[in-house]
C-alpha cells in the first residue's frame, strides 16, 4: 500500500513537473516542482491515500508555478539583470 502511494507521488510529480516546464523562466520551472513535491508529501501526510496525495501535487504545483512566475516577471523588469533574487554566478 505504502509502495502505491509514493509511485503515484512521484508520477504526478513528474507529470506535473513536466507539463509545466514548456516556454516558461528557471524560476517558474524550479516552482512547479517545488511546489508539486512538497504539495505531495503535504497530501500524503493530510489525506494518506492517493487521490489527497495527487491533489496536494496538483494544487502545489499550481502554486509553485505562480510564485515562479511572479519571480520570472521581476526579473525579466529589469532587462535580464538580476539584482536581488537571480542566480549567482
Amino acid at each position: 500500500m505504502q509502495t502505491r502511494i509514493w509511485i503515484a507521488a512521484a508520477v504526478a510529480t513528474s507529470v506535473m513537473a513536466l507539463s509545466g516546464c514548456a516556454g516558461t523562466g528557471p524560476n517558474q520551472q524550479l516552482g512547479v516542482a517545488g511546489g508539486a513535491v512538497g504539495g505531495a508529501l503535504l497530501g500524503n501526510v493530510l489525506g494518506g491515500n492517493a487521490a489527497s496525495t495527487v491533489g496536494g501535487a496538483a494544487i502545489g504545483g499550481l502554486i509553485g508555478n505562480e510564485v515562479g512566475k511572479n519571480s520570472d516577471q521581476r526579473n525579466n523588469a529589469n532587462r535580464g539583470y538580476y539584482p536581488n533574487n537571480g542566480p549567482r554566478y
